[in-house]
């Protein structure tokens, strides 16, 4: 995985706690903030799967080069 991707990665677990705890008294908040709660484990599956993609595409190209030496 890429270091970009890593520091996406971080925020978007920070962002999870905040959705359900206010940042400034530390107070769990009453009605909890489900979109961000949401659009963080959307943004966490995306990156999983992005970085999945980049890897197999990575593997194919190796092999292909491999298999085109012999």
């Amino acid at each position: 995985m890429d270091k970009y991707l890593i520091v996406v990665l971080i925020f978007l677990v920070v962002t999870i706690p905040i959705s359900f705890v206010e940042p400034s008294s530390g107070e769990i908040r009453d009605p909890p903030l489900i979109p961000l709660f949401y659009s963080a484990i959307a943004g966490i599956i995306i990156i999983f799967v992005y970085s999945t993609y980049k890897d197999k595409q990575e593997r194919q190209k190796a092999n292909a080069k491999r298999r085109s030496r012999k």
